[in-house]
């Protein structure tokens, strides 16, 4: 049985593990930091493989998993100790703009962790509210408030207000 258990895991693994990487990326904005989110992932993964296996969607289950390992490392104090740096990672995918990427990517690694989180489920996971929610194991109104949040600070970021005119100020 613990073969079977075992070749399950590990195929299962296999064929995820590009996926979860490019989620864990999203998430962490830099890919040493996703590839540890993914090897404590998978990890705990291994551990709960049975109720994993048993669920009715192993992937959503993994995406869960996944995001709450981001937040809890974030709350830790070695999140704290860490120093992050503000060099901008190398995309692997083309960009038609790449400029327009490499801002948004910057943008995003500003955001708190929570509203980086709720970000990636809504439009690159394509979660509803409901679904976040029960992923972030917050109410509606806290993700919809949280998207609002990040939303407004990455259009403060992405475009700043204009300067204001140099005229002369009459006295």
């Amino acid at each position: 049985m613990t073969t079977d258990r075992n070749s399950e895991f590990t195929e299962f693994v296999s064929a995820r593990e590009g996926w979860l990487r490019r989620l864990a990326f999203m998430l962490c904005h830099d890919w040493h930091s996703a590839d540890d989110l993914v090897q404590a992932t998978i990890t705990r993964l291994y551990v709960r493989w049975h109720q994993a296996a048993a669920a009715d969607n192993v992937d959503a289950y993994v995406r869960t998993m996944l995001v709450r390992e981001f937040l809890h490392e974030r709350r830790t104090n070695w999140a704290r100790r860490v120093l992050v740096t503000e060099q901008v990672p190398t995309v692997q995918a083309r960009v038609p703009d790449q400029d327009a990427a490499i801002d948004l990517e910057t943008a995003l690694a500003r955001l708190a962790p929570r509203q980086r989180a709720v970000l990636v489920l809504r439009f690159h996971c394509d979660l509803s509210v409901e679904q976040s929610a029960a992923l972030l194991n917050c109410s509606q109104g806290n993700v919809k408030s949280q998207t609002a949040r990040a939303l407004a600070a990455l259009r403060r970021v992405m475009d700043p207000a204009p300067p204001r005119s140099s005229a002369p100020v009459r006295r």
